[in-house]
């Protein structure tokens, strides 16, 4: 498996931007599906977007399209979120995570997770 690291989480206000990071160790991240995912308090934990392996495909959820942009740099083991026009409905526990699977949503099919990183975004 893959060990991942988030990143560049942290407290912006509403409108503000953040990019999030994940650094993956192990030869073989860019075989992987790399996927973020979000849990706000007391919420289940859900799919934002992901990346296929070549980065020639990409997933939104609905309510983040034309606000985020996930990307990856397999020469450097590392996958993106960027986030634009923050709002405090974004604020939560960032993750990013892993499949050997084609691109998916399903939380259930990443097998290996980061720690997460706190966003906030204030009104």
């Amino acid at each position: 498996q893959v060990q991942l690291v988030e990143s560049g989480g942290g407290l912006v206000q509403t409108g503000g931007s953040l990019r999030l990071s994940c650094a993956a160790s192990g030869r073989t991240f860019s075989g992987y599906t790399m996927g973020w995912f979000r849990q706000a308090p007391g919420k289940e934990r859900e799919f934002v977007a992901a990346v296929s392996w070549n980065a020639f495909s990409t997933f939104y959820k609905d309510s983040v399209k034309g606000r985020f942009t996930v990307s990856r740099d397999n020469a450097e083991n590392t996958v993106y979120l960027q986030m634009n026009s923050l709002t405090p409905d974004d604020t939560a526990v960032y993750y990013c995570a892993a499949t050997s699977l084609m691109v998916t949503m399903s939380k259930y099919e990443y097998h290996s997770w980061g720690q997460g990183t706190q966003v906030t975004v204030s009104s």
